[in-house]
């Protein structure tokens, strides 16, 4: 699973189909997780693509 921001999502989304060659669930990171951080830059993570098994 890829924790990113708003600006990182289509890349994030991009990263998991070309690793697992489907389609990725992705949900919106609740306000009160302010921890999880973008994988590709250091804002705050809104959003978790992926599925349980990647």
């Amino acid at each position: 699973m890829i924790a990113c921001c708003k600006e990182h999502i289509e890349l994030a989304i991009d990263v998991y189909v070309d690793k697992t060659e489907q389609a990725p669930e992705f949900s919106r990171i609740s306000v009160d997780n302010k921890e999880e951080v973008c994988k590709f830059c250091s804002k705050r993570a809104e959003y978790i693509v992926g599925n349980e098994r990647f």
